[in-house]
């Protein structure tokens, strides 16, 4: 028995050792991105136990009627005042650059607090447990939007943005797979004990985020971005809509134009802000849609348990596809790679919709991971490469939070729509072939105007 624990201390040591190197890899250890890298593993690994807590209570617990009127309360509850918080949390996070660790680890304790007190409630499923499920999205959201901004700050010398936001979302990925295994194990426990899980992660977290490197604080050289294009007019022209008070101080008017909402950060990541958009809502669509669908009328005779875990799956392994695959192409080509990305969404659902059946449906589910991993890559390279440095972090706070209401957007289409499989995918291929048709006409026509380059306020 004691030969059995040593050898078995010795492969979790050798694995953890394992990790580290890959963790630190290319300076990563260094510039604190590997304690990032960690931090979000983490995060991951107790958002996933909290989700599985809720699934198995709104979800699986009753018949499918039910889960269904259960799930569009929750999403009524959670997503509606989330909807109108969402826009709030980037700009708030935003005006607090000298707290982002502060900030990470706030959103961590109050997941554990929040998981905690879950755990006493949701084996009722009573609707007291809903506003607390709020708080989790909320914290987790902004937990999101600060992670990244916080990525440009300890970007090693030798690794891009892109390839470090792949490391940092294939971490996320492993510890979410790991999650649902162990999930599912303390869930034979009781309904509770992946929410009591969720706590020691959330608290474990909590500690991390304040050994995040001092340089996470630092707001040195930053300014807020505006996130309209520039006209060929000018700069002056481009940032304001209406004409200067008369007699204002240049001064006056500059700390004016400072004061405006963030609008615009130039066509090409305009561009992929409205592609990466359209995937990500994809993606929450088919997660509901695809949830109620295969457990209602499961595809090729399958069992329904096993149809939505073959689906999980193929989007599990095209999300690690699509941060494999950034990491790879780094930054060549980033407008060409998300135009590519939508064009693939467009097929893929346009297939289930003519052919569904279960290789269509795993394929839809494959090709959506991948297409909205490596659309987001795309798009935080061209956040590298044509939004400056002082606003950079700004611009990342607000595409962020702009992922996430998208997807609450495709989710709650997802779940009004019809259980029926050729009407839902022919809906999302329509969808994406709108936004594919933008994509294309945004590319053609930055390509004949020329690109401007933009500029902070």
């Amino acid at each position: 028995m004691s030969a059995f624990g040593r050898g078995t201390g010795r492969v979790v040591n050798g694995t953890g050792r394992r990790i580290r190197r890959a963790t630190s890899a290319e300076g990563a250890g260094e510039s604190g991105l590997a304690k990032l890298i960690e931090l979000h593993a983490v995060n991951s690994f107790g958002d996933m136990l909290i989700t599985i807590a809720l699934a198995s209570t709104i979800f699986f617990s009753v018949p499918t009627g039910e889960a269904r009127g259960r799930v569009a309360l929750y999403l009524l509850i959670t997503m509606a005042p989330f909807a109108l918080l969402a826009p709030v949390i980037g700009p708030l996070l935003d005006r607090l650059p000298h707290g982002r660790r502060a900030a990470m680890a706030v959103s961590m304790l109050a997941r554990a607090v929040l998981a905690w007190t879950m755990a006493g409630v949701i084996s009722g499923g009573g609707i007291a447990l809903y506003p607390e499920a709020l708080g989790v999205l909320v914290a987790s959201k902004a937990y999101g939007v600060v992670r990244s901004v916080v990525v440009p700050r300890l970007l090693p010398h030798q690794v891009t943005l892109v390839k470090a936001n792949s490391r940092v979302t294939l971490a996320g990925l492993i510890a979410t797979g790991v999650a649902a295994v162990v999930g599912g194990l303390l869930h034979l426990l009781g309904p509770g004990w992946p929410l009591r899980g969720a706590f020691l992660v959330f608290v474990a977290g909590t500690l991390l985020a304040f050994a995040l490197p001092p340089t996470v604080d630092s707001a040195q050289g930053e300014k807020r971005a505006l996130l309209v294009k520039e006209d060929a007019a000018g700069p002056q022209e481009a940032i304001t809509d209406q004409a200067a008070p008369v007699g204002e101080a240049a001064s006056e008017r500059e700390e004016r134009l400072r004061e405006r909402p963030l609008r615009s950060v130039g066509p090409s990541v305009l561009l992929a802000l409205r592609a990466v958009a359209g995937l990500r809502g994809l993606s929450g669509f088919l997660t509901m849609f695809l949830a109620f669908l295969l457990r209602a009328d499961s595809v090729g005779g399958l069992h329904p348990g096993v149809a939505l875990g073959l689906v999980a799956v193929a989007a599990g392994i095209g999300n690690a596809l699509g941060s494999v695959l950034g990491s790879w192409l780094r930054t060549r080509g980033p407008e060409a790679t998300v135009t590519a990305m939508v064009a693939l969404a467009v097929a893929a659902t346009a297939c289930g919709a003519l052919w569904y059946g279960v290789l269509t449906v795993t394929l839809v589910a494959a090709s959506a991971g991948i297409a909205q991993s490596l659309g987001k890559l795309a798009l935080d390279a061209l956040i590298q490469r044509d939004v400056p440095e002082e606003v950079r972090t700004s611009a990342f706070a607000r595409s962020e939070t702009l992922m996430q209401l998208c997807w609450v957007a495709g989710g709650g289409l997802g779940i009004v729509l019809p259980l029926n499989g050729v009407l839902g995918f022919g809906i999302a291929a329509g969808i994406m072939a709108v936004t594919l048709g933008f994509t294309v006409w945004s590319l053609f026509g930055r390509d004949r105007g020329g690109t401007p380059h933009p500029r902070a306020a």
